[in-house]
């Protein structure tokens, strides 16, 4: 009802969270002794220094105001902001220094978590000579404590009392920091992708682990530190989000917010009945063959619903293993299926050990503790984890992914830390045979050699060989000039589109179209003499001698002067 109220918190939503506490806190109802509510220790602690510091004071006189207890120490809420409902989730490259201090919404994947730690927010001191208390609110994760006493007594008799920190009167709430990466669908090619550090208070922490996508809405802040070292670090300052809303992302929900909404040619062609051949084929249609291949690819990405029947869990995801000769497409496969896939990570074997696999045991910067930082798998989680050159991997570092192949999960048991962590994910591996290619004098597990405990985990295993076929490579030649005829026979837009080359068969087959104004050239072989075709705007006819080993042919001169 307020867009103005609503637009203000959220280019200032520091400063207004602390104004709606101020005004939370005074149109609470105060606490009555008779009512039977749960005390906490804290509670007892003011209750009683209230009760003293009464029975102490004469009638009339006011308190000290030193000893005036903050209203954060009184509080027993936390305040957290929501973003409108109109509010576009951001990715983390786009929130800049012109967002500090706003609230923002961020998309990412989880790849770090710290373990739950309490963090003082209210510092209660007291005084070695006078015993006054003093209390400090803590507005940022580094402050200064203080020493000398402020007290009245202690000024006026100039003692120098001096202050001693109290945690048993001292406020402190739970505290977790996250780290946050961008999706693979939102990094630019070529660039590395970003993190982000989110601070989690009160109750939103435990709510994230590593692989979980979220949505993270907070206040965008300068972490600035205190002395020497904020004169070491210049200018600059490091950033974090102060998370106040933590929204798990399903697979669904994530499709939905990518997704736009389907047209009336859409919706009709779903509708047709080849179109499980149709989808199947607009998997890498660059690359010519492999119907039943990419079929089996289709079904991976649209994955299956996890049965647990009599309390045994059955997985619904597929693995698939692609084993085949150097040069049959297996690599572009998995570039595509990364590319399309919305949850999706790429490696390779020799570059991936078992630790970057599934999760390590880092040492957190912040507060020096033991924190999980998820693998590859884990990354993936309810996606799809694409291995390329599998058969590199160390037999160490391949046994590290047998219980994620079944169980879909990863135990770790490290340096006192005992976690488990969900890598719901298919694995898509390419492989190469033993001896390079597929010897066909040898049997099957000779060519293969991989262990029976990792095959046995693969739902399909393909084996793609490059058998020498004329007609086949033909079709093939021609379905890759197909798809290049674009980048091969324009000029500017009026040139001449080259056919496939036959060198061994000395077929005259053209097959390429023509463009808007020029020649287009059919196969070539040696010893056939190769006749241009007339172009749709008048292009001339051209005649090409017999091409022989050695030879150089000469091109067509189409209408503007393709060549």
């Amino acid at each position: 009802d307020e867009p103005e109220l609503a637009e203000a918190v959220c280019e200032n939503a520091k400063r207004y969270s602390r104004l709606f506490a101020d005004a939370v806190h005074e149109l609470l109802p105060q606490y009555k002794e008779r009512e039977v509510t749960r005390k906490d220790v804290l509670d007892v602690y003011i209750e009683h220094r209230l009760l003293l510091e009464q029975r102490g004071r004469d009638a009339g006189d006011t308190r000290d105001p030193q000893n005036q207890y903050p209203p954060e120490l009184l509080r027993r809420f936390e305040l957290y902001f929501k973003a409108p409902s109109t509010a576009k989730a951001r990715v983390i490259r786009d929130v800049k220094a012109d967002s500090i201090g706003k609230l923002v919404t961020v998309r990412g994947i989880v790849t770090r978590v710290t373990e739950v730690k309490p963090m003082m927010v209210v510092a209660t001191y007291s005084c070695d000579q006078c015993g006054a208390e003093t209390y400090q609110p803590i507005q940022s994760p580094t402050f200064m404590p203080l020493i000398m006493c402020p007290s009245r007594e202690c000024q006026t008799n100039r003692s120098g009392g001096r202050l001693y920190l109290q945690s048993r009167g001292s406020k402190f709430v739970k505290f977790q920091e996250l780290k946050m990466q961008e999706h693979t669908d939102q990094v630019p090619v070529g660039h590395l992708p970003r993190s982000l550090s989110v601070a989690v208070h009160g109750e939103n922490t435990r709510l994230a682990q590593p692989g979980d996508h979220v949505s993270v809405t907070g206040v965008f802040l300068p972490l600035l530190k205190s002395g020497f070292r904020q004169m070491a670090q210049g200018l600059l300052s490091e950033t974090y989000l102060e998370a106040h809303r933590i929204v798990k992302m399903n697979k669904s929900e994530e499709d939905e917010a990518g997704a736009g909404e389907l047209t009336e040619e859409e919706l009709r062609q779903i509708t047709e009945e080849d179109f499980y051949d149709k989808l199947a084929s607009s998997i890498a249609p660059e690359i010519y063959g492999h119907e039943d291949v990419k079929k089996a690819l289709l079904l991976l990405l649209v994955g299956g619903v996890d049965r647990s029947p009599h309390g045994m869990k059955i997985r619904g995801n597929i693995n698939i293993c692609l084993m085949g000769d150097p040069g049959v497409a297996k690599s572009q496969l998995l570039s595509y299926i990364d590319r399309l896939a919305p949850r999706s990570q790429y490696t390779t074997g020799r570059g991936s050990s078992g630790v970057g696999l599934t999760a390590a045991v880092l040492r957190d910067p912040l507060t020096g503790e033991l924190a999980l930082e998820g693998g590859a798998l884990v990354l993936a989680d309810r996606g799809v984890c694409c291995i390329d050159e599998f058969d590199k991997m160390l037999e160490a570092d391949r046994t590290a992914i047998h219980e994620v192949m079944e169980q879909q999960s990863i135990s770790i048991a490290k340096a006192g830390v005992l976690a488990t962590l969900n890598a719901r994910c298919a694995i898509l591996a390419a492989a190469n045979p033993a001896y390079g290619r597929y010897n066909p004098k040898r049997s099957l597990e000779h060519n293969i050699q991989l262990p029976a405990a990792l095959l046995s985990r693969f739902d399909l295993l393909w084996l793609i060989q490059d058998r020498p076929d004329r007609d086949n490579d033909l079709r093939g030649a021609v379905g890759l000039s197909w798809g290049r005829r674009e980048l091969w026979g324009q000029a500017r837009g009026h040139g001449a589109c080259v056919g496939a080359v036959g060198l061994s068969w000395g077929r005259w087959e053209p097959w390429g179209s023509c463009g808007g104004h020029g020649a287009c050239m059919g196969a070539v072989g040696p010893g056939t003499g190769l006749w241009g075709l007339r172009g749709s705007r008048g292009a001339e006819l051209g005649k090409v001698g017999a091409v022989g080993p050695g030879t150089r042919p000469w091109g067509l001169h189409g209408s503007c002067g393709a060549r």
